[in-house]
């Protein structure tokens, strides 16, 4: 998922976003300090943008006070670790990761000693990553996104959206144990529902594009897409779900943005925002263990109607009425 608006310089392997940094004193020498972002997307992810853009609304200044580089492993989760240490090596002065705990688990593996701040995570004390909300410990906070916990209402949502759905296929990593542990989740919200989850577990790319590719619309009544990036799942669902006409719901409106029908979620550009005044109490010199961990301010609904009347589905006026955004 790219950021856009034409601030991304590319530097080989590193996306470098500029912005501001922390203020000096008059009696200080201003030092530009260096925030490595680190990602399983594509690139620079909205919540990069958001974290760039809020540390700007709090007064720091691009490329005099701060610098942030990305590291990008393009779905690849394995490539995280040796990402993480590699912005260790380049001396950066704060990390911050987004996606997930696969990225924020990287980075504490890589360091116990550069302050971490995540974006995203739907349970960091579930995941070790910190010893509570009030009191993190360590050198890490964050922003849990409630990811897991929106999953039953993502699928509640769907149901709504297409009153006769019946058989949802769900496409996961099945060499991702963050992803095993999520099927009693999903399973159980279709249940709840009345739904026939549809599971196909894949180890490849090649794999799942396969799976989706041989589903027909006779087979399933919608897919649901995971939240993990590996194996580039969501990013095949895209492209061979609207080929088959079948209906998708997605957890970033990013998709929903390129044919997806629906999301539902944590706004990723206001959990950057937000994370920004976390940001700036650790650069002011609170640690990141005192810093408490929270909680996002701002879901979205995000409706594609161009992709519904392509389906031949009438999205109900009760839902049009709720969406944040409606793509026409």
């Amino acid at each position: 998922m790219t950021a856009g608006r034409g601030f991304l310089l590319v530097l080989g392997t590193v996306l470098t976003i500029a912005g501001p940094m922390a203020r000096a004193t008059e009696a200080q020498v201003p030092r530009l300090v260096k925030i490595g972002a680190l990602t399983e997307s594509w690139g620079p992810t909205p919540a990069i943008v958001g974290l760039r853009d809020g540390l700007q609304e709090l007064g720091y200044r691009e490329n005099q006070d701060f610098v942030i580089g990305v590291r990008f492993v393009q779905g690849n989760v394995a490539e995280l670790p040796p990402a993480a240490r590699a912005l260790v090596r380049h001396g950066v002065d704060l990390i911050v990761t987004t996606s997930g705990d696969t990225a924020a688990n990287a980075a504490k593996m890589a360091t116990t000693k550069i302050p971490i701040v995540f974006l995203g995570g739907s349970d960091p004390v579930g995941a070790g990553l910190v010893k509570s909300f009030a009191r993190p410990g360590g050198n890490i906070t964050g922003i849990a996104d409630l990811e897991l916990e929106l999953a039953p209402k993502r699928l509640e949502i769907f149901h709504e959206l297409i009153p006769s759905l019946k058989r949802v296929l769900l496409v996961y990593d099945a060499t991702s144990a963050v992803a095993i542990s999520r099927l009693k989740v999903h399973r159980d919200a279709a249940h709840r529902l009345g739904l026939t989850l549809v599971e196909r577990p894949v180890r490849t790319e090649d794999e799942a594009r396969s799976v989706i590719s041989a589903i027909r619309k006779s087979e399933v009544d919608g897919i649901f897409s995971p939240r993990l990036l590996s194996l580039n799942i969501p990013g095949v669902i895209l492209d061979i779900a609207p080929k088959r006409a079948i209906p998708t719901m997605f957890d970033d409106v990013f998709f929903v943005e390129r044919a997806g029908l629906a999301s539902y979620s944590a706004n990723n550009y206001e959990l950057g925002r937000q994370a920004a005044r976390l940001v700036d109490k650790i650069l002011k010199g609170t640690r990141p263990g005192d810093v408490p961990v929270e909680q996002p301010t701002k879901f979205d609904l995000v409706i594609n109607l161009k992709a519904a009347k392509a389906l031949g589905i009438t999205i109900p006026q009760s839902l049009l009425v709720r969406a944040d955004r409606v793509i026409e």
